[in-house]
């Protein structure tokens, strides 16, 4: 019975060499799947408790060095602690650290299916202690007052546009992810700063409409602890759907050679 594992298509220079065990980076995943799992779950934690710690000084105007954080810090804060985790985790399981980038990699055989429900309960179990911490640092106000820096719609936004704004803010950061992180023409230097400042972009172009959740752990891992599901399931099904095209849309159109897909192993 013919085994599964993930190859990093050879370059052309260098005929019928395989990398095996490619991550989303490009790194080769060394060590098990504890380890990766592992770091999905640290690397999740530190992206949603950058994220809600400064959303939530941000809402309760607390004084850091000078004049309190403003909106701002929000993208701010993502985008930096996303591009510090690729570049550091990346090596250790790929840095998804989002459900709709591994459910997206997946689909397209660039990710096995053995390790999604592992990468996934990792993520989440991530999001939620992230979001205990910055209860825990900023008291009971940060639930009370600021909602645990949840995401949720706006005054007067409909479903139907929060679906929108995460679908739209989701696809951004995943095609960019699927570019810079599994196409070879891209240089690697670059590829934390990308992925980062897609993020940041994708916060400050949702955060108006949707709260910019972009991530269904981000998402719903606060509102679990802030006991409040407004439109839960938009936050879920959106960047899933998204990041699930922008892997297709990429590789139908945009790619020019194959990056990590799962091909079987001789017997």
């Amino acid at each position: 019975m013919n085994k599964m594992t993930a190859l990093l298509r050879p370059p052309l220079s260098a005929p019928g060499n395989t990398a095996p065990n490619r991550g989303l980076h490009g790194h080769r995943l060394e060590g098990s799947l504890s380890r990766a799992v592992a770091a999905e779950a640290v690397g999740t934690l530190v992206l949603v408790l950058a994220i809600t710690a400064a959303a939530v000084a941000a809402t309760l105007a607390r004084p850091i060095a000078g004049v309190p954080y403003a909106s701002l810090a929000v993208p701010a804060a993502g985008g930096l602690a996303l591009a510090a985790l690729v570049a550091s985790l990346g090596p250790v399981s790929g840095a998804h650290l989002n459900p709709a980038v591994t459910l997206g990699l997946a689909s397209s055989r660039r990710f096995p299916w053995s390790r999604v429900p592992a990468y996934t309960a990792a993520q989440f179990a991530g999001a939620i202690v992230g979001t205990a911490i910055t209860w825990a640092l900023y008291g009971e106000q940060a639930r009370t007052l600021a909602g645990l820096g949840a995401s949720y719609p706006a005054a007067g936004v409909s479903v139907g546009r929060v679906l929108g704004a995460e679908a739209v803010g989701t696809f951004l950061l995943v095609l960019v992810i699927t570019a810079v992180a599994t196409d070879s023409r891209v240089s690697a230097n670059v590829t934390a700063l990308a992925i980062g400042s897609a993020l940041a972009a994708a916060i400050l172009i949702t955060g108006p409409v949707s709260g910019a959740g972009l991530n269904p752990v981000r998402a719903i891992g606060p509102m679990i602890l802030n006991g409040r599901f407004t439109d839960w399931w938009a936050y879920l099904i959106a960047p899933v759907l998204a990041g699930i095209l922008a892997v297709l849309v990429y590789d139908r159109w945009f790619r020019s050679e194959a990056g990590p897909l799962l091909v079987p192993e001789p017997d």
